[in-house]
């Protein structure tokens, strides 16, 4: 009876944990109430039976894709936006206070007329020093924040409008005067780093994406060509909103040609300055200062909007870690850095196409569209001649995607072709005034100029990227190009009384040298010839923290911790000393074997340091225990 009621029990328990009962001298295997809540937890807490992993990953590497789309497409609109408010209010503004009216009636004795010639000044002048504090500006804030911070000083000339003084209209113009530099350095470095980001996104798969190594040469082209093509097709249309206050407001209040023009003798290539005997009442009735408040109301909305869309739509370039280790280089070395990048050659060869890409930019504005265009039909016609220079830019922007089965030359050349064409025709062309019959030919001439400076200044900003596609940022190549195109426009300011033959003159002679050194710098790079290839120096972080810890050793000497810091500083020039005598092959390749001995040396070092400090605070914490 003991034996059935033993076997039953045995049976039982075996049935309540799940295990068969137990036969003959068979050993019970029963588990416990922990066993069972383990594996509970480790099918809750386990993959579930459906889950893809590959799946799930394509799916986040397509999110990040969509992210810098959408950061590509927020940078290009906030810019064109920033632009548009900008050039239209300055443009209203101009016109405003040229009539003479105006002035006398809504500001008496003020000087606008003075006002507005200081404020040139200040937009104009100020980027001449933008080589010296545009590299610091950019390392303090980063990308992101200084294309933000940019696009709030724009706003603050448009609230300015609101107060029309000299103490607030000729700050804010310096200020914008400041910001001209930083802001095209970030933008261009922004959307190549996007281009850059894009690549990575797309072989997250490869291995030397995965390892963190340089790309093969060439991989980054493509969608360089693309994000820029993109951003200057959308960046030209801010030529076409900017007209918007014009054709909706002022043009109701101007003059027709035959008064504005009855004292003009002289246009085109006969004349002198930009207008030579323009009338001095341009308006025939004064706009309602609440109707004047509106439109700038308007005006600071949209520049709020592209702030809000530089801040929320545009992610960050670097990571952070990134953005410390740019900080961490020393104010002295980021000053001289765009100085040592024009050591290389090729930069020094494009240095002329920069220049010419200033002078044609605005030239187009002063000569072609007012001393060919308005003065020969009438500042009404002004709107319609920008909207198809704007236009034209656009439209032909997207040419530059021809350089994904074109070689790179055709675009710059075939854009410097076109203007030399029509710098040539100028030169033998000059309209009569008050001739309304001349606006087809104007046009088109306008567009035949846009479709010349699209292909400029996307080609230029595509070959950057290509040519250093290797680099660790691009913030100093894209400072050294927008600081001389602003030292065009201030040579053209300077210019703006000569005769327009000799403006021309001067137009077709800096577009001949700098077609001769762009072939020049294509034939050295055809060659082989090793170029210098500056290189951004190590961070030296003196933070603790995450990632990086101070170096520290008590059982070592002031003595022995000087002779390790001069023998890494040695090794340190030698392999930047090797580094930067490197080819173009050279510089797509791995760090040569004096940086890869320097690494391994300062790596063990850093490990010491990083035990070290454990070691330290276990004896610590031990102590304290």
């Amino acid at each position: 009876m003991a034996a059935v009621i033993t076997e039953d029990n045995v049976y039982s328990e075996a049935e309540v944990n799940g295990a068969p009962p137990a036969d003959g001298d068979d050993q019970v295997q029963l588990r416990g109430p922990e066993g069972n809540i383990q594996g509970q937890v480790e099918e809750f807490l386990g993959p579930h039976p459906d889950y893809d992993e590959e799946e799930e990953e394509r799916k986040y590497y397509r999110r990040k894709r969509l992210g810098v789309v959408k950061n590509v497409v927020g940078a290009s609109c906030g810019g064109m936006i920033v632009y548009s408010v900008y050039m239209g209010l300055l443009q209203m503004q101009l016109i405003l206070h040229y009539d003479e009216t105006y002035r006398e009636v809504k500001y008496g004795t003020l000087g606008l007329e003075d006002i507005d010639n200081k404020m040139l000044m200040g937009i104009n002048v100020t980027p001449i020093v933008g080589l010296l504090y545009t590299p610091v500006l950019i390392r303090f804030l980063g990308t992101k924040w200084m294309m933000f911070l940019a696009s709030g000083i724009y706003a603050l000339f448009v609230s300015t409008n609101y107060w029309e003084r000299y103490y607030t209209l000729v700050p804010s113009a310096v200020a914008i005067g400041v910001v001209i530099v930083p802001l095209w350095a970030s933008l261009g470095n922004y959307i190549t780093r996007m281009a850059q980001q894009y690549y990575e996104y797309v072989n997250y798969k490869d291995e030397h994406v995965q390892e963190q190594k340089k790309p093969p040469k060439g991989a980054f082209h493509p969608y360089i060509i693309i994000f820029q093509s993109v951003f200057y097709i959308v960046f030209h249309l801010s030529f076409v909103f900017a007209e918007f206050p014009m054709v909706l407001f002022l043009n109701y209040y101007l003059n027709d040609y035959k008064h504005t023009l009855f004292k003009v003798t002289q246009c085109g290539a006969s004349g002198k300055g930009v207008i030579e005997n323009l009338n001095k009442t341009v308006l025939h009735s004064l706009p309602r200062s609440l109707l004047l408040i509106e439109v700038e109301s308007v005006l600071m909305g949209a520049a709020f909007l592209a702030m809000l869309i530089f801040l929320v739509l545009c992610g960050a370039a670097y990571r952070p870690t990134e953005e410390i280790d740019l900080r961490s280089i020393g104010w002295g070395n980021i000053f001289q850095l765009p100085f040592k990048h024009l050591r290389d050659y090729r930069l020094r060869l494009l240095c002329p196409f920069f220049v010419y890409s200033g002078f044609e930019m605005l030239f187009a504005v002063q000569g072609l569209i007012l001393s060919f265009g308005v003065c020969s039909v009438g500042m009404e016609k002004l709107w319609l001649l920008v909207m198809v220079y704007g236009l034209s830019s656009s439209i032909c922007s997207g040419l530059a995607l021809t350089m994904l089965r074109l070689p790179r030359q055709i675009i710059l050349l075939v854009g410097a072709f076109v203007h030399f064409v029509l710098i040539i025709t100028l030169m033998c062309w000059s309209p009569q005034p008050r001739e309304p019959s001349y606006l087809p030919y104007l046009l088109v001439l306008s567009a035949l100029w846009g479709l010349g400076t699209a292909l400029n200044k996307t080609g230029l900003s595509t070959l950057l990227g290509m040519l250093y596609e290797d680099k660790e940022r691009l913030d100093f190549v894209y400072t050294i190009y927008h600081w001389w195109q602003a030292i065009a426009i201030f040579i053209v300011y300077l210019w703006s009384a000569l005769p327009m033959r000799a403006k021309l003159g001067l137009l077709l002679l800096a577009l001949i040298v700098a077609c001769l050194c762009y072939v020049q710098m294509e034939r050295r790079l055809a060659k082989k010839i090793p170029f210098r290839l500056p290189r951004i120096p190590r961070p030296r972080h003196k933070v603790k923290g995450y990632r990086y810890l101070e170096e520290e050793n008590s059982d070592e000497s002031d003595t022995d911790l000087s002779d390790v810091d001069d023998d890494e500083k040695d090794e340190d020039e030698r392999g930047l000393v090797e580094e930067d005598r490197n080819t173009d092959d050279d510089s797509q390749g791995s760090p040569g074997p004096e940086r890869s001995r320097v690494r391994d040396r300062r790596r063990k070092h850093d490990n010491a340091a990083y035990e070290q400090a454990g070691e330290r605070e276990d004896y610590v914490q031990h102590m304290r225990d």
